[in-house]
C-alpha cells in the first residue's frame, strides 16, 4: 500500500510517500522560517497561506521523483490536529479533495502520533509497550504506549512546553528567531551555573513546569554584567536543567510503570545535549531508548504517512467531511 503523508500543522509544508512493504520511499519539507523571523514567531495568517501555495507542487513533485503516477497512490493521509486551525485546514481539504478524485480513502492523524511513531522509520525500532517522551514547541508528554492507538498520558506541562521555554528564554537572552536552536548552539560554549533548579523534581509525579525555569533564567541575566559569556553560561545552565529534569522524570516514569523501553520523539528530541543526557540516564538503568534521526524530529510527512498507513491497514478512514483540531488530546484519539 502506498500512502501519501501530509504535515501542515505549523510552519513546515511536509509531504511523504510510504509503503507498507517497502517503508518510505520520498519525502520532502519546505521550512517557512525565512519567511516568519522578521516578525519574530509563526503568523497563523501567513502560514496558511504558504501552505496553500506550496503543498500541491510539493505533491506533484513528490510522485514525480518517485516515478509514481497518482493512480499508484492507495491512500492518504494527512495531519487533523492539534496545530494552528487554519494551517490544519489546508492539508485536510487538499487530502480530501484528492481522495475524492482518487477513489482512495484518507484519514486525519494526530500530530502528536505523528511524532511517537517516528522511530519506527528507522531500522532498529522499539516494541511495544514502551514509554514515550514527546518534546516539541506546542508540547511535552510523558505516555505509556501499550499498542498502536492505545495511549495512557502520564505527565504533562503545566505551563510551557520545552519547545517554548527555549524559545522564550532564547528571546530574553537577545537570540533572533527561531531561538531554541541558537540557544542551543550558545549554551556549547557556557559553563552551567549550578544554582538553577530542576522544576517539579523534588514531589510526586510526572508532570512539568519551565515557566519558572525561564523566570530563574531572566533574573540570572538581569543579575549579570550581560556579556557575551554571561549569556552562553545562562543558556547551557537552563539547557542542562531542562536535560537534567527530563531524566529525572524519565526514570521515574520507567520505574513507575516497569517499563524497559524509552521512545523520545518531537522537535527538541533533535538536541545533542538532550539525547546525550537521556541516554546516559537509559544506560545506568540498564533501559533501551529510541530515537527518530534529527531530519524526522522536526514536523514532517513521513511521520505522517507512517502512522496513516498503519491506520489505513487495520481499515480506519474517515468520510468526506474533515475537521481540525487546534487541542487534541493524544489520549482521546477516536478515528
Amino acid at each position: 500500500m502506498y500512502v501519501l503523508g501530509i504535515e501542515t500543522s505549523c510552519d513546515e509544508t511536509g509531504v511523504a510517500i510510504y509503503h507498507s512493504s517497502h517503508g518510505l520511499i520520498h519525502h520532502t519539507l519546505y521550512s517557512q522560517i525565512d519567511m516568519h523571523k522578521d516578525y519574530g514567531g509563526v503568523v497563523p495568517e501567513l502560514a496558511s497561506r504558504d501552505h496553500s501555495r506550496k503543498l500541491i507542487p510539493l505533491i506533484k513533485a513528490s510522485l514525480e521523483d518517485s516515478k509514481l503516477r497518482a493512480n499508484a497512490i492507495n491512500g492518504i493521509a494527512y495531519t487533523a490536529g492539534p496545530g494552528l486551525v487554519g494551517a490544519l485546514l489546508v492539508a485536510a481539504a487538499t487530502a480530501r479533495s484528492l481522495a475524492w478524485a482518487w477513489q482512495i480513502p484518507a484519514i486525519g492523524v494526530h500530530h502528536m502520533e505523528g511524532h511517537l511513531l517516528a522511530p519506527m522509520l528507522e531500522k532498529e525500532k522499539p516494541d511495544f509497550p514502551f514509554l514515550a517522551l514527546l518534546i516539541s514547541g506546542g508540547h511535552t508528554l510523558l505516555i505509556r504506549v501499550n499498542a498502536l492507538g492505545n495511549y495512557e498520558l502520564l505527565g504533562e506541562s503545566l505551563d510551557d512546553a520545552v519547545g517554548e521555554a527555549f524559545d522564550k528564554t532564547a528571546k530574553l537572552l537577545g537570540l533572533n528567531y527561531p531561538g531554541g536552536a541558537k540557544l542551543a548552539k550558545l549554551a556549547e560554549q557556557g559553563k552551567p551555573i549550578a544554582s538553577f533548579p530542576r522544576p517539579m523534581t523534588d514531589r510526586p509525579g510526572l508532570d512539568f513546569s519551565f515557566s519558572g525555569l525561564k523566570t530563574f533564567a531572566l533574573n540570572t541575566y538581569h543579575a549579570s554584567e550581560k556579556t557575551t559569556q554571561d549569556k552562553a553560561n545562562i543558556a547551557a545552565a537552563f539547557q542542562q536543567a531542562i536535560a537534567d529534569t527530563l531524566a529525572i522524570k524519565c526514570k521515574r516514569a520507567l520505574k513507575q510503570t516497569q517499563l524497559t523501553t524509552l521512545v523520545v520523539g518531537g522537535g527538541v528530541s533533535a538536541n545533542t545535549h538532550i539525547r546525550t543526557v537521556l541516554s546516559d540516564m537509559t544506560a545506568k538503568e540498564k533501559c533501551k531508548i529510541f530515537f527518530p534521526r534529527p531530519e524526522f524530529c522536526t514536523d514532517n510527512g513521513a511521520m505522517i504517512a507512517y502512522a496513516g498507513c498503519q491506520r489505513l491497514l487495520l481499515g480506519q478512514h474517515n468520510d468526506l467531511n474533515f475537521t481540525a483540531h487546534a487541542r487534541w488530546a493524544i489520549d482521546e484519539i477516536n478515528y
